[in-house]
């Protein structure tokens, strides 16, 4: 049985009326924190050079404190099991969280929403072939074991079917379906295969149930090609939860119903589920009908060479189910020494669609060393100067349901995140007092180093990777070798 929270109802505001690619990312990040919040208890009697010499002891042993196995068996503790947001498995990492930083002796707080979320129950996918084959598609990824995993599915597709030629309507926006037109292929009735980019997954369904489609199917190309892993995602449109939409999710709190206007039109209208880019490269390889647009093929990684529609045959079922459930967020506040009111916010998602390895618990392993080594500074007399809240959230990967910031707040991040019922609940606190916001889902993904950041901070990265030594280059620092291997420096905004 699922262990529960009892949180304590107390504000975390104060009340007013590869592993050298790891440790990089890691460390990278652990100096953004201290290069922006640092700052040591300073007496009458401590001179400003004293107070300067403090401030890079504890800098120097922050980062000498870091460990690659703490961030090993951090990683390894919050993915041993599927964790999506609603589920038993996912409490269990919130409660791993919450008694991570409660050891750390730092104050600790949970905050609970009800949110409207969604969950697949049965889908399937048949392809059949003009020669009269029929092939029925395995939804799930190869050397998925058991039932633990969620099948492939979109939240929040509605549940439906649909029976008819398959279609290549490139990435879906109006410009594919307008060059589709010129060439004389129809699409209404069909059901759409789309490769993922360029617009959001809302953007394919909405449009494709515009064009008269009647499903679409989407697939995700890599860098080298195809494969048989599968990418899940919201097509809901908007931010939160549906049925709070500008206000928090609070327990008795006011909802609309699911039939309200005002949620249904953030539902598409069609059934949509992801599919392999392997499985779509098996139908669109059997298209016929018009050439693919030649605006199309410089970055299409599959051979294929018509758009259909047909002669292949698809036969797709969608049933899902929207519930409530109750979704965790767990902070905790280290109080700053001359300015508390004032606050710094690190965090990142902590749910997954499976087994969230890289997005997000890549980010959460380097959130719970973050807060280690704060620990160890604090008992060592460290204190910042403004607040530092950490934050974990919670059912992000349904459309920051969990978690998404005011724009208001400067933030430094992989991806951008926060919490939406949150910030909806505390939103005159953070207009008010937040100074900014760090934030990192995928702290490892492959070589190289990439960041982005509101305009304000750029410089700050820039002086950070100048202090950062290169962990595969004995003479070189990682803004060194930022600047050779992108030929420049570039800071995503």
């Amino acid at each position: 049985m699922a262990q529960s929270f009892s949180p304590k109802p107390t504000s975390i505001f104060i009340p007013t009326p590869s592993s050298s690619c790891t440790l990089l990312f890691l460390v990278i990040l652990c100096i953004l924190g201290l290069y922006t919040l640092y700052h040591y208890h300073p007496n009458s009697a401590v001179t400003p050079t004293q107070t300067s010499q403090n401030a890079l002891h504890f800098r120097d042993l922050f980062l000498s404190s870091a460990s690659n196995f703490t961030i090993s068996s951090y990683l390894r503790a919050l993915t041993l099991h599927p964790h999506l947001a609603g589920t038993p498995p996912a409490i269990q990492t919130a409660l791993y969280v919450q008694t991570h930083f409660r050891d750390l002796g730092l104050e600790t707080h949970v905050k609970d929403y009800n949110a409207l979320l969604s969950y697949p129950t049965h889908a399937s996918l048949s392809v059949h072939f003009s020669d009269g084959a029929v092939e029925d598609v395995r939804l799930s990824e190869p050397g998925v074991a058991g039932n633990d995993v969620v099948m492939p599915y979109h939240a929040y597709s509605p549940s439906g079917s649909a029976y008819g030629r398959a279609v290549f309507v490139n990435y879906g926006r109006e410009e594919d379906y307008r060059a589709l037109e010129v060439q004389g292929v129809r699409v209404a009735g069909c059901v759409a295969v789309a490769r993922r980019g360029k617009v959001t997954r809302n953007d394919v369904a909405m449009k494709a149930a515009e064009k008269g489609v009647a499903a679409v199917l989407m697939y995700a190309e890599t860098e080298e090609g195809f494969s048989g892993g599968v990418e899940r995602g919201t097509v809901m449109s908007g931010l939160g939860d549906p049925l709070s939409p500008g206000w928090a999710a609070v327990d008795d709190g006011e909802r609309l119903g699911v039939d309200d206007d005002d949620v249904v039109k953030r539902f598409p209208k069609i059934a949509s589920m992801p599919i392999s880019a392997d499985t779509a490269d098996a139908i669109l390889m059997s298209l016929e009908g018009a050439r693919v647009p030649y605006e199309w093929r410089d970055t299409l990684k599959s051979k294929f060479s018509r758009v259909g529609p047909g002669p292949t045959m698809l036969n797709f079922t969608y049933q899902g189910v929207k519930k409530m459930v109750k979704i965790h967020n767990v902070f905790a506040t280290i109080r700053g020494s001359e300015e508390p009111d004032r606050f710094v916010l690190l965090g990142n998602h902590r749910d997954a669609w499976t087994y969230g390895a890289v997005d997000p618990n890549s980010g959460t392993a380097a959130l719970l060393d973050i807060a280690r080594r704060y620990a160890l500074l604090m008992r060592l007399g460290w204190n910042p100067r403004r607040s530092i809240i950490l934050c974990s959230w919670d059912a992000e990967e349904f459309g920051m349901v969990g978690n998404v910031l005011s724009p208001s707040i400067t933030s430094s991040a992989m991806a951008f995140g926060g919490s939406t019922e949150w910030v909806e609940q505390n939103l005159v606190n953070l207009g008010s007092k937040a100074v900014a916001y760090l934030n990192v889902d995928c702290a490892v993904q492959g070589p190289g180093f990439f960041v982005g950041a509101t305009p304000q901070l750029d410089d700050l990265l820039v002086e950070v990777t100048k202090k950062v030594k290169d962990p595969d280059s004995d003479h070189m620092t990682v803004y060194e070798r930022w600047t050779i291997e992108n030929q420049g420096i570039n800071v995503s905004s």
